[in-house]
């Protein structure tokens, strides 16, 4: 595109390789470390693009816990303000005021156009049809871009069909990612159909898996199936994602801190131990008595087991148990510790309750704020408003990775405490990047509660496993992690 670039907010060098890399291409990924200001080149791009003549709709989807920073933070603070635009928030189950917004998008707009929905909308029918009507009447001159695109990484997802139907009108597509593969290779490949059929070089989902996986059929009892064993011809796939891809680290463009990581290691009571190893064997027993044990019949006895580690237990019937743990005490030395602000992560609703009733009894009423899916909108938004302000009393932010672990800024931490981590990496490289992203002027400290010989070393284990494919896949040096 021959036209002089045009900016409401400076941007970084690597925003305006992205910037110069992209704009001239239909189609078109940011795979930029989490921190490294991805939100802002896709506005930067919708902005020249319309300046260029080029588009006057563009329609932003992104997880629901963060599409409403878009019109709130980011449209706002990165889009010049002399381009004329209206900004419309989908909403599934909208009031009157809510509805009528909504359908102002089909009324003549003589500017720019920026329909925001979140990614959830589409696995419903509602969501999926206002898709596929925008794409109808707006694709040919606008632009879709997904924010967090591994959302539609499952490729037998409804959101994820849907998605790839309504793009393929649009004259551009983006996706936005820090990390595009977090599970497996396997990943790639549905974000990539999004953008344009064959851009990885296979006719469906079953050759890709065929040219970069090696298959084996195992049987389990009366059934067999195909499981993915490893990996193969990564650097091939490489290439192919450089050839429409940006990948960029935050190391490699930012005058950041580094991320230090420790593991603090916390020995089981008594009680833990035993109730610990009555579910161990418990599982054992189940795994090796039968020749057919389902996904989710494993995944319970994992969780139950770290359930244990936290010191509560949900019976079979429903009811909480609670009973002594010294993760708790272990937890409560490190804040003592630590003079500043503080971010403690868990995967369990009843971790973030008595973490923060029992921080607030120690700090104060006015120390501790929790962040997770019983959170109300207002909440939130006053939380994090608080934690940012260096003189506000909110020392503590206590929250669930898959609920508040995308799409806020958390800078004024630079402790963070892993009291309970999951299986999963998303989870895990989206929470620790509230902290450390542009505005953090100190290094970082990871802790993780650790229990040796138990779930907890598992779980590092396969996320350290992750992280090392991942970086294959990306012709990339493994980051530097936690080790045990």
């Amino acid at each position: 595109m021959n036209v002089k670039l045009k900016f409401k907010t400076t941007p970084y060098a690597h925003q305006v390789t992205a910037l110069e890399k992209s704009m001239d291409r239909q189609a078109y990924g940011f795979f930029m470390e989490m921190g490294t200001g991805k939100s802002k080149v896709l506005i930067d791009t919708i902005s020249n693009l319309y300046e260029a003549g080029k588009i006057d709709f563009a329609l932003i989807i992104a997880p629901k816990g963060v599409y409403r920073n878009w019109i709130a933070k980011e449209i706002p603070e990165h889009m010049p303000d002399d381009i004329p635009r209206r900004v419309i928030r989908w909403v599934s189950s909208a009031n009157k005021a809510q509805e009528a917004e909504i359908k102002s998008v089909s009324k003549f707009f003589n500017g720019l156009t920026v329909f925001v929905m979140n990614v959830e909308a589409f696995s419903a029918l509602k969501g999926k049809q206002a898709g596929e009507w925008l794409s109808k009447k707006f694709g040919a001159r606008g632009l879709i871009g997904i924010d967090e695109s591994t959302t539609i990484k499952n490729h037998k997802a409804k959101r994820t069909k849907a998605l790839i139907k309504i793009a393929a009108p649009f004259a551009y597509r983006r996706l936005l990612t820090g990390s595009p593969v977090t599970k497996s290779p396997m990943d790639v490949y549905a974000q990539c159909e999004f953008l344009g059929p064959r851009l990885l070089g296979c006719d469906s989902y079953y050759a890709f898996q065929g040219r970069y996986a090696v298959v084996q059929r195992r049987k389990m009892g009366a059934h067999s199936f195909e499981q993915i064993v490893g990996y193969r011809n990564l650097e091939d796939l490489s290439y192919r994602i450089d050839s429409f891809a940006y990948r960029v680290l935050k190391k490699e463009c930012l005058d950041l801190p580094e991320k230090i990581y420790t593991a603090r290691y916390v020995e089981m009571t008594d009680d833990q131990r035993k109730m610990y190893e009555d579910i161990r064997k418990e599982a054992f027993t189940l795994v090796n008595g039968t020749d057919l044990v389902s996904t989710p019949v494993v995944i319970t006895q994992l969780l139950r087991l770290q359930q244990v580690l936290s010191g509560h237990l949900r019976t079979d019937d429903g009811e909480m148990l609670t009973f002594k743990s010294n993760r708790m005490d272990a937890l409560l030395e490190i804040l003592e510790e630590h003079s500043g602000k503080a971010i403690i992560w868990s995967r369990f609703r009843h971790d973030i309750v008595t973490i923060t009733d029992r921080l607030k009894k120690e700090f104060g009423e006015d120390s501790t704020g929790s962040y997770f899916g019983d959170t109300s909108d207002d909440d939130r938004s006053a939380l994090v408003k608080n934690f940012q302000d260096p003189n506000h009393p909110v020392r503590f932010f206590v929250g669930n990775p898959s609920t508040a672990g995308y799409g806020i800024t958390l800078t004024e931490a630079n402790l963070v405490v892993y009291y309970a981590n999951s299986f999963d990496l998303e989870h895990r490289i989206q929470s620790e990047d509230r902290a450390h992203r542009i505005g953090q002027k100190n290094a970082v400290l990871y802790v993780d509660l650790i229990t040796e010989k138990t779930v907890d070393e598992k779980i590092v284990a396969a996320l350290r496993n992750k992280i090392d494919i991942g970086a294959k896949v990306l012709r990339e040096e493994a980051r530097s992690w936690l080790q045990l």
